[in-house]
């Protein structure tokens, strides 16, 4: 049976943590996928060893070291909201997508990004997305009522700052560069880098002191 799409009412109901209904049947069926193609000959398990490590090579720590470039080097920063990929070379990060836009938070503006249509997201720089950031809830509700959907991630962000919503897709993936927090002034760039969060750099959290 095909499910009747959820009207917009309907899903302002739903939150943007949602479950995991059905992922335990998925998994099954993977595994069970997989053991078949071993088992005729069509896959090498070094093969499934070779892309899972590229899958899983990728990390937020790769994106916080960016973060924490910008902030220590006003060069960088500029190079990096110019190029985002540019800059992640120099860094000594590929990024595979067809372009990376670095979308910097201040006083007056926070970025939240999301992907409307499925689950595009810079994974080349950051890896899997959240399992939340591909859920129904958060790609309807991010664009329709971004400042109740933060909320429930635990920001509440005072009505003079204005909340733009960015919206991946094949061509363009974002990345947030979070405000940098304050009493940091010492701090080194791998310190700083270990204050980042991958939410923050998705727009759904700031950074900690």
């Amino acid at each position: 049976m095909i499910a009747t799409p959820a009207s917009p009412a309907e899903m302002s109901a739903v939150p943007v943590i949602e479950g995991h209904q059905g992922s335990d049947y998925y998994a099954l069926m993977t595994r069970a996928l997989h053991q078949i193609l071993l088992e005729e000959g069509l896959l090498a398990p070094e093969e499934t060893d070779r892309v899972i490590a590229a899958l899983e090579a990728p990390r937020p720590e790769w994106g916080a070291r960016l973060v924490a470039r910008a902030w220590v080097d006003p060069a960088f920063k500029a190079r990096l909201l110019k190029d985002g990929a540019g800059a992640a070379a120099e860094l000594g990060f590929t990024i595979k997508e067809a372009q990376l836009v670095v979308v910097e938070n201040t006083d007056d503006l926070h970025n939240v990004i999301v992907c409307t249509l499925c689950s595009c997201y810079p994974r080349s720089l950051l890896g899997q997305p959240p399992w939340w950031y591909i859920s129904k809830s958060y790609r309807a509700r991010a664009v329709r009522e971004p400042r109740d959907v933060l909320k429930e991630f635990g920001l509440d962000l005072p009505e003079s700052v204005k909340v733009r919503v960015h919206d991946s897709n094949a061509d363009m993936r974002y990345l947030v560069l979070p405000r940098r927090p304050a009493g940091t002034e010492d701090a080194s760039e791998a310190d700083l880098a270990r204050l980042v969060t991958r939410d923050s750099m998705i727009g759904t959290a700031i950074v900690a002191p």
